[in-house]
């Protein structure tokens, strides 16, 4: 049986409008830094990536310099050097990563979303916040009809994933390098890809490759 979040829905569904009034603190966040940068995207982050992938790459939520100044997950900051060089490495990625959103950089096979759309403070969203965009992550999955692996790029990534599948959190406990099959599709997990994790050796890039190996594996053996 599909879980809710597998079922089919329309695009729209899975972005929240730009100016999303759901959660205060977010928005009052959001509202000074548009006046501080007007330049900046400073709006929920929208998914990246091909609806037809059959790999869904969760992360937490925003960087204040990164996505939520470029408007692309992963773009701007640390995390998307060694995120974009792996998947470019492993074949879901082709072009140049160059941290700005008009690069030659594109996605194959593979989607990138995070669990909380929109910049949060101290880049820590609250529980109520990422209860509250969680509809969201939902509707990304159950849009992509090809969809077969999702990583989860650290614990809160992976938590929203099982809420989102309507799965019980202590059924599949988060550890780096750790598989969960969620029905229909296969959770990988992975300690996020941060400039602090990477800093103080919670992860290496061999780590990090060593999952999307497994993934690729997964992946090829589909056919």
């Amino acid at each position: 049986m599909a879980t809710p979040a597998r079922e089919r829905l329309a695009p729209a569904e899975a972005e929240p409008d730009r100016d999303c009034p759901l959660c205060p603190r977010l928005v009052a966040f959001r509202e000074h830094w548009r006046a501080q940068e007007p330049s900046w995207h400073n709006a929920p982050v929208p998914s990246f990536g091909p609806v037809d992938g059959r790999l869904l790459i969760v992360g937490l939520a925003p960087g204040l310099r990164g996505a939520n100044r470029t408007g692309r997950p992963f773009t701007g900051d640390y995390a998307g050097e060694l995120l974009y060089s792996t998947l470019i490495r492993f074949g879901f990625a082709t072009g140049t990563f160059e941290a700005r959103p008009d690069d030659s950089l594109r996605l194959v096979d593979s989607r990138l979303t995070n669990a909380v759309r929109c910049v949060p403070p101290e880049n820590k969203p609250t529980t109520e916040e990422m209860r509250t965009c969680r509809p969201f992550l939902a509707a990304t999955i159950g849009l992509l009809p090809r969809l077969s692996a999702i990583v989860a790029l650290g614990k809160i990534a992976h938590d929203q994933v099982l809420a989102a599948h309507g799965e019980k959190l202590s059924r599949h406990k988060f550890a780096h390098g750790a598989v969960h099959r969620l029905g229909e599709v296969v959770l990988f997990d992975s300690y996020h890809c941060s400039r602090y994790n990477t800093n103080t050796g919670v992860l290496t890039p061999e780590m990090f490759h060593a999952v999307f190996a497994k993934v690729r594996a997964h992946i090829d053996a589909l056919g």
